[in-house]
């Protein structure tokens, strides 16, 4: 495993087309955006290895458009 360290505002780039972002921090969270090709899936990890999971909880990408 990898770790990074990043500040608000700042990203790391995953296989030189996937791009994270740190959108807010603070209470103890996180929140993360993602900017990657529409071919790519982004879920969850609880909701990926939930077999039981409901689909339409995972976060499509075009949804995450206005994030960046």
């Amino acid at each position: 495993m990898l770790v990074l360290s990043r500040k608000l505002g700042e990203e790391i780039l995953i296989d030189g087309h996937i791009r994270v972002r740190v959108i807010q921090c603070g209470n103890g969270r996180v929140r993360l955006g993602v900017i990657a090709p529409r071919e790519v899936e982004v879920l969850r990890s609880e909701i990926a290895f939930d077999g039981n999971a409901n689909p339409t909880q995972s976060i499509k990408l075009r949804e995450m458009a206005g994030v960046a």
